[in-house]
């Protein structure tokens, strides 16, 4: 026990192992329900690591690069000699290593997760929006519309027929045109929202 705590916390793997307690503190808290930022890191990509949440790949990368270092470590302790210049290569080989382990790994999982779905303007189409404009003819209007994940836009709108749509109605989304790029609502009550909470 005292020979692992000496390999633990001896450099360079210390560093490494206190990563490790990092990266394990980040999923308890997350598995507690802690919300945790999830940020995309552009160098994961670079270096051939993209594909999965940065969190994932960072902690694969994390415990591989500490597995290795461990046993390079423990195992030159185990020769009879002194480890030498060896020992000033556990660390490179290590990190090459981890970062290997982790790409092998990452490349299959990552065609197992569905692609993220990439925006469209067709994901407003079926969606009740608000007239912001005094007014919505066939030519002219604007109105605003919540998306999936809560945050609003400002759309181009327009009306066929006679109906009426003032500031403050609700319409209908109902279909793009991409040549003209503007969509074309109806007039619709707001309580018949169908991705209205509750309905």
């Amino acid at each position: 026990m005292n020979e692992f705590l000496d390999i633990v916390l001896a450099p360079p793997t210390v560093v490494f192992t206190v990563l490790l307690v990092l990266v394990v503190g980040y999923w308890v808290l997350t598995i507690l329900g802690l919300d945790l930022l999830e940020t995309d890191v552009d160098l994961l990509g670079a270096i051939g690591l993209r594909g999965l949440p940065s969190s994932v790949v960072i902690s694969l990368f994390v415990a591989f690069t500490w597995f290795l270092c461990l046993t390079g470590y423990a195992f030159l302790d185990e020769l009879p000699w002194d480890g030498g210049p060896l020992d000033l290569l556990v660390a490179p080989v290590a990190l090459t290593g981890g970062w290997l382990a982790t790409r092998l790994l990452v490349n299959p999982l990552r065609y197992l997760l569905p692609e993220p779905k990439v925006p469209s303007r067709d994901d407003f189409i079926g969606r009740m929006c608000v007239i912001r404009t005094g007014t919505v003819t066939a030519h002219f209007g604007q109105a605003e519309v919540h998306s999936e994940d809560g945050s609003s836009a400002l759309l181009q709108v327009r009306k066929p027929g006679d109906e009426e749509l003032t500031a403050g109605d609700t319409a209908l989304i109902f279909e793009y045109d991409a040549e003209g790029e503007f969509f074309w609502v109806m007039p619709y009550d707001a309580a018949l929202d169908p991705h209205k909470k509750g309905l």
